[in-house]
């Protein structure tokens, strides 16, 4: 039976979503079967090592707009746990990032989600892999300050995708780390079905497609809701994913 779903996504709101913006996007999905609504992070208004003590407003407003997940993007990181934990704790959704670990073995989980598994109303699993730009290496002196390291993103996306890709009809990667970084997973992941991206603000009104796995990214500040089709019809459809971006203002 031939199916079309649905990915709405945005990115980099940093804390620039009004109401009526909520309400479009909220709508647009609500109208819509078989969809997801995505973020590529920087969607709160924190800088890198800012915490706001009474949390992130827009994180509840995102929760109620009915998002699906989130990628951590730099702006919801922090080195300290407590800290990390508390910037994105008004998230009512999942946030990832598969290429964050602990700086000394814990013992415990992380507070994100290397990927995660969505059903649509027509039985079509998609996979959404988070990963984001490294903000500490082990090469970096600022290790000795920070509970956390990052892997190089598209080293952890290749080694998802064995996992990943079997239990999934699709399989995204929801970055934020940059358009070229993007064409560089792309390049190295053949077996993506599709990246959306982040952190370069970058305005893509078409796909970008990079060794035949499309690329989103829509812009900064809540400018565009980015819209992404694909068709299944015992399997995805090649060549049937299809974007463009909705302005928002």
């Amino acid at each position: 039976m031939k199916t079309t779903i649905h990915i709405l996504h945005t990115n980099d709101f940093h804390n620039h979503l009004t109401d009526s913006q909520a309400a479009f996007i909220a709508d647009t999905r609500n109208g819509l079967r078989d969809v997801l609504l995505l973020d590529s992070g920087d969607a709160v208004g924190a800088g890198n090592v800012g915490v706001k003590p009474l949390g992130e407003p827009i994180l509840i407003r995102m929760s109620e707009t009915g998002y699906d997940a989130m990628t951590m993007g730099n702006r919801e990181f922090h080195v300290a746990e407590t800290l990390l934990k508390h910037k994105i704790a008004r998230a009512q959704f999942p946030v990832l990032c598969a290429n964050i670990r602990w700086n000394i073995d814990q013992g415990d989980g992380l507070p994100v989600q290397p990927f995660i598994i969505k059903g649509t109303s027509s039985g079509v699993r998609v996979g959404v892999i988070g990963v984001t730009v490294p903000m500490v290496t082990p090469r970096m002196a600022a290790r000795v300050v920070s509970a956390f390291v990052f892997d190089d993103a598209v080293d952890t996306v290749k080694r998802l995708i064995p996992e990943v890709k079997p239990q999934v009809d699709m399989l995204v990667a929801l970055t934020h780390i940059g358009i070229r970084e993007d064409e560089r997973l792309a390049a190295a992941c053949p077996e993506l079905d599709l990246i959306i991206g982040g952190h370069t603000h970058v305005v893509l009104n078409e796909l970008s497609i990079v060794n035949g796995v499309p690329i989103a990214q829509a812009g900064w500040y809540g400018r565009y809701l980015g819209h992404i089709t694909a068709e299944f019809d015992g399997g995805l459809v090649k060549g049937s994913v299809q974007g463009k971006l909705i302005p928002l203002r």
